[in-house]
């Protein structure tokens, strides 16, 4: 695996400090589909090149 594509792969830690901005809950990463979960929110948060994209704006509805 290339240093470029290492620096590209969400890192699961992030999960002990991010929440959802619409409900402050904890998120669930979905490692299949690449979105982190709000399930009170029902939202998937995309995660972009490893970078969690937590703006309510850009997730799609559950």
């Amino acid at each position: 695996m290339s240093q470029s594509t290492k620096s590209k792969k969400f890192k699961k830690s992030l999960l002990n400090i991010i929440v959802c901005p619409k409900t402050k809950e904890p998120l669930i990463w979905d490692q299949k589909n690449k979105v982190l979960i709000s399930k009170k929110g029902k939202l998937a948060y995309p995660i972009i090149d490893g970078i969690p994209i937590l703006i309510i704006e850009k997730a799609k509805k559950l």
